[in-house]
C-alpha cells in the first residue's frame, strides 16, 4: 500500500510518514497541491491523506484533481481548524465521512486508511 500525505505542515507530515514508514507502510510527503500533483503525476498511490485547508488549492479540490489522475485512489481528510461539529456538516455537504482532526493518532489514521481501502 502506498500513502501520499500533503499538508502545508511540512514538520508534521514529515513525522506522520515517517512513523507510517517505521510500520512497514511505503509513504511519501507533500507540502502543498501543486507538489502533490507533480509526485501523482509520475507514481501511483492507494491513499491520499488530505489537510483541508491549505494554501490556494484545499484538500476537497485537490482531491477532485487526483481523482481525474486515478480514480481508483482512496482518500481521507485531516483538519485542525473549527469544531468537530462544523466540520462535520462540511464534510457530509461532500459525501465524505474519512476524516481526521489534528492532532493526529498514528492508530486512528492506520485504521482509517484500512478502511478506505477495505
Amino acid at each position: 500500500m502506498r500513502i501520499l500525505l500533503v499538508d502545508d505542515e511540512e514538520e508534521l507530515v514529515e513525522t506522520i510518514c515517517e512513523r507510517l514508514r517505521l510500520r512497514g507502510i511505503e509513504a511519501e510527503w507533500a507540502t502543498s497541491s501543486e507538489d502533490a500533483l507533480k509526485k501523482t503525476s509520475a507514481q501511483q498511490f492507494d491513499v491520499a491523506v488530505l489537510d483541508i485547508k491549505m494554501p490556494r488549492v484545499g484538500g476537497l479540490e485537490l482531491k477532485k484533481s487526483l481523482q481525474m489522475l486515478w480514480p481508483d485512489m482512496k482518500f481521507v481528510f485531516l483538519t485542525g481548524y473549527g469544531s468537530e461539529r462544523d466540520f462535520k456538516v462540511i464534510m457530509e455537504e461532500f459525501g465524505q465521512d474519512n476524516y481526521l482532526f489534528k492532532p493526529v493518532d498514528i492508530d486512528e489514521l492506520i485504521a482509517k486508511i484500512t478502511l478506505v481501502c477495505s
